[in-house]
């Protein structure tokens, strides 16, 4: 058990930096100290009392990264209530699901996703308040609600006639085996189920960040990933905040040229992402100069190499603001060419690997010692075994059990996927695919549920295949799907490279049936790809920007 209590991490933080900046909404004039965000904290659980929310109650929050969702999150959390972020990307029946099934009574939504929703389809809440501005969104004839929250101010100061102080901050009793988190996965494998997250488990993550000085009361975060996903959450926001540091929240989709624009205007000292944002700086800014006849030529140059090398990697460093001590992937694996380019040129970034249902790290090593292929090293709170199939042709790969600190409690309402999730030894089975180097770094090989059978029982990983398909011409994005006992890769092409290079729907046919055939002599016989297939739209994706393999599973056009 963490020694280190959560909710009494926040009350300290709150009096501990009490003047120091918490929260900025980037491109608006409104920063927040800790010490707004206390009286921001304090005026919410007010409201909670008048509305008789009571402790263990569940209350939900969609919307945009702002300081208004971070501080709708904290003002639950402290007040003893179960916070249930909902990712924005969910659909209206989802959104309604959740809101029904997590048996929330309050809801803080923004106003363009409440305008897609049906308030009867979500009958056991007691209110629904704007995130924009806090205005109260259902029930508009309830006189007593609103007069309640136009009277909000004046009681507040009643409660605090001498201003609201350092002194004044009290949170909830909260021990760290209870509940406080319930958080809805949208997975690659299509299921959603509540995931169970106590205090233990986010106070686990959290002191590590701390205690490992990724996290200080220095620390600058442009916060870019969706908060209501577990890495984002946890690495974004709560361990940053709980540090004293100071988090600035986009708001916005994270398009390329507007992060790099906030990146140099922000100067973060630590960037999470996922894979995504890397491999698309590698393939449309660094690829490109590396295949020039040139620029291959420079390279055989050693002196030139070296200052080549050095330059693209002091570009790269600038254009993620040029003051942050590493780069910390995570979500899903990041491309082995791209991962091989950025250790050449000493680019400071290491690849973690965790789950929602662990809160989500479970393996981590700073840039200085990462090792190739690995997502770094099981941290000392967590324990792992890798269960080899009896089956397995690959007598190393199995998979990855976990124990420790950062583990749920279960799914919630859900005992049979909770009990499927663990063995009679309390191993949590997390269904990726992995082994152990023999330096004790994990290395991920894939879903288990997405491996795939060879002809004659050989254990074949999608995602090996979509590694390298995705850095072949004008491909962008791809699947390795099973199709009657035969592989078929599915790929989204680069629609704008072809645009640049007035290439034909009859010219990229070729290009793919090249790409396939290059493809091939790469990959051993049982694993070759029979057939090529064009999308012509990206295939869906998770917040974590991982496809949704499941829906791609069946398909009628091959």
């Amino acid at each position: 058990m963490i020694k280190e209590n959560f909710i009494k991490l926040y009350e300290q933080s709150f009096k501990n930096n009490w003047d120091n900046n918490a929260f900025t909404d980037y491109g608006k004039n409104n920063t927040l100290t800790y010490g707004d965000a206390a009286k921001e904290i304090a005026r919410m659980h007010l409201i909670f009392e008048k509305m008789n929310i009571r402790k263990g109650n569940k209350i939900a929050i969609i919307g945009n990264n702002t300081s208004k969702w971070a501080i709708c999150y904290l003002s639950v959390i402290t007040y003893g209530a179960i916070v249930v972020p909902i990712l924005q990307d969910f659909n209206p029946s989802d959104i309604h699901h959740i809101i029904n099934h997590s048996e929330a009574l309050l809801f803080f939504v923004s106003d363009s996703i409440w305008e897609t929703l049906e308030e009867d389809k979500m009958p056991n809440l007691q209110a629904a308040f704007s995130l924009k501005d806090f205005r109260r969104l259902s029930q508009p004839n309830d006189a007593s609600a609103q007069k309640m929250l136009e009277t909000i101010d004046d009681e507040f100061k009643q409660r605090y006639p001498n201003g609201f102080t350092a002194n004044d901050i009290h949170y909830a009793p909260v021990d760290n085996s209870e509940l406080v988190l319930l958080n809805y996965t949208s997975g690659t494998l299509g299921f959603t189920k509540g995931v169970m997250l106590s205090g233990n488990n986010l106070a686990g993550n959290i002191m590590f960040a701390i205690n490992s000085g990724i996290m200080h009361n220095k620390t600058r975060i442009l916060s870019f990933l969706p908060l209501a996903h577990a890495f984002g959450c946890a690495f974004e926001f709560l361990s940053p905040i709980a540090a004293g540091g100071h988090v600035t929240l986009l708001g916005k989709i994270p398009a390329p040229n507007l992060l790099i624009e906030a990146m140099n205007k922000v100067k973060p000292t630590l960037i999470l992402t996922v894979p995504l944002i890397l491999e698309k700086i590698y393939k449309r800014q660094i690829q490109p100069l590396l295949q020039k006849r040139a620029f291959k030529l420079a390279l055989q140059i050693p002196v030139l190499n070296a200052r080549l090398l050095s330059a693209i990697q002091k570009k790269i460093v600038e254009a993620f603001g040029g003051e942050f001590f590493q780069i910390i992937v995570g979500g899903a694996p990041l491309n082995p060419d791209v991962e091989k380019f950025l250790l050449k040129i000493k680019f400071p970034f290491t690849v973690g690997y965790g789950m929602t249902e662990c809160a989500p790290l479970i393996s981590y090593s700073p840039y200085n010692e990462f090792e190739f292929g690995t997502c770094g090293k099981i941290l000392d709170c967590m324990q792992a075994r890798i269960q080899i199939s009896p089956n397995s042709t690959s007598p190393d790969v199995g998979e990855i059990c976990v124990k420790g600190d950062h583990v749920m409690i279960g799914y919630y309402k859900n005992e049979a996927a909770t009990a499927a999730a663990f063995d009679a030894d309390g191993w949590f089975h997390t269904g990726d695919l992995g082994s152990i180097t023999k330096k004790g770094s994990l290395v991920i090989r894939g879903r288990s549920k997405s491996m795939i059978l060879g002809p004659s029982g050989q254990n074949i990983y999608p995602e090996e295949i979509e590694a390298k398909l995705d850095n072949l011409p004008y491909i962008t994005e791809s699947l390795v799907v099973e199709q009657n006992g035969k592989l078929v890769a599915l790929v989204y092409p680069d629609y704008e490279k072809m645009d640049e290079s007035h290439i034909s729907p009859a010219e990229l046919e070729e290009i793919m049936e090249d790409n396939r055939k290059a493809l091939n002599k790469e990959l051993a016989a049982y694993a070759a790809i029979s057939k090529m297939v064009v999308y012509s739209t990206e295939f869906i994706k998770t917040p974590k920007k991982s496809i949704k393999r499941y829906l791609y599973t069946l398909i009628d056009k091959i």
